[in-house]
């Protein structure tokens, strides 16, 4: 599959980019259950790294918005990933925006998608991976719905968390997508803080009842000043959060301006959101002092950029617009990439 994907590419970018998606998981998923794609996949030497309290195979994970049902993750986990990252899920299940709501922006490698957390709901994401029986490490990004006000948001994230808590390796808390109205709000700090507060409660009751304590991780958004990255690592630290991912998708459009597409609303990804994401992991590693872990993610699309990373202050990163421009091969790129950090 490493090999065919530069084959495939061409005719994957000539269908819509949701279709396109389905299309490759559909292929994924029927050579994971014939076991092809098992024997296909690249043997990688194990480079452990620990952090949150958990070992991770290797350095170089999935991000969350790829499978967002976690309905694939046998399928991807034949690729070498470190980890995987499912989601966004919500409580209640809910269709998304209006299609059609990704595009690619070819020439400059990136993505704009205004999705909207469309997924099955909560009860159906964990009969999944109930199904699939992964046994690597999975974290679970978990959103509010779209039409639960950010008053009531943390009732939308706790109730998910009680859900997942048993399945997972660890826990994102997503409050930096721009395809939610609303939802980036809650970086804000006093409501950031509230909400950090209401969840390390319910994680340490959770902890009690399931007899081990799931990691919980916040993901930001790329779109903050320093004064704003240097607040968030502030409660971060206070509230005793585990890890953080930067960064989601941004709303900027300089990078692309005047291409086919850049004015879609929603998230762009992709290269041009390499060097801004990389700026908010550097500014977070200076603000946190190592005070906890940073998976680095946006604009991944070679080992260089991978160790760029890392050198950046990241301890693990993710994977997501890169692997769609670049295919599978991606990851075993990435993973020797690091294998000496």
């Amino acid at each position: 599959m490493h090999k065919l994907y530069p084959l495939f590419r061409p005719l994957l970018f000539a269908v819509d980019p949701e279709a396109a998606h389905q299309i490759t998981f559909r292929a994924l998923d029927s050579a994971a259950a014939l076991g092809v794609a098992q024997l296909a996949a690249r043997r990688l030497t194990a480079t452990p790294v620990r952090a949150m309290g958990i070992e991770f195979p290797n350095r170089v994970g999935l991000a969350a918005g790829l499978d967002k049902n976690a309905e694939h993750l046998r399928g991807l986990a034949t690729l070498g990933f470190g980890f995987l990252e499912a989601g966004t899920v919500t409580p209640r299940p809910q269709p998304g925006n209006p299609k059609p709501r990704m595009f690619r922006l070819e020439r400059a490698e990136a993505l704009i998608n205004r999705l909207g957390f469309n997924n099955d709901g909560i009860d159906r994401f964990v009969a999944n991976v109930l199904h699939a029986r992964f046994a690597g490490l999975l974290g679970v990004n978990i959103g509010r719905n779209r039409d639960t006000p950010n008053a009531r948001a943390a009732d939308d994230y706790i109730e998910c968390l009680r859900k997942v808590y048993e399945h997972a390796s660890y826990v994102t808390v997503n409050v930096s997508s721009p395809n939610t109205q609303g939802l980036r709000d809650l970086q804000a700090e006093d409501a950031f803080g509230a909400l950090l507060a209401r969840l390390k409660s319910e994680d340490a009751s959770l902890a009690q009842q399931h007899g081990r304590r799931v990691p919980l991780v916040v993901k930001i958004a790329p779109d903050l000043d320093n004064a704003a990255i240097e607040a968030i690592a502030r409660l971060l630290v206070r509230h005793r959060i585990d890890g953080v991912i930067a960064t989601n998708t941004t709303i900027a459009r300089d990078a692309v301006a005047g291409q086919r597409h850049a004015d879609e609303s929603g998230g762009l990804s992709g290269r041009p959101l390499r060097e801004k994401s990389t700026a908010v992991v550097r500014a977070l590693a200076k603000a946190l002092d190592g005070a906890l872990p940073i998976m680095g993610v946006g604009g991944v699309f070679s080992g260089a950029d991978a160790r760029e990373k890392i050198d950046a202050g990241a301890t693990l990163i993710q994977l997501y617009t890169g692997l769609i421009y670049r295919g599978p091969g991606l990851v075993a790129e990435c993973v020797n990439a690091l294998a000496d950090r």
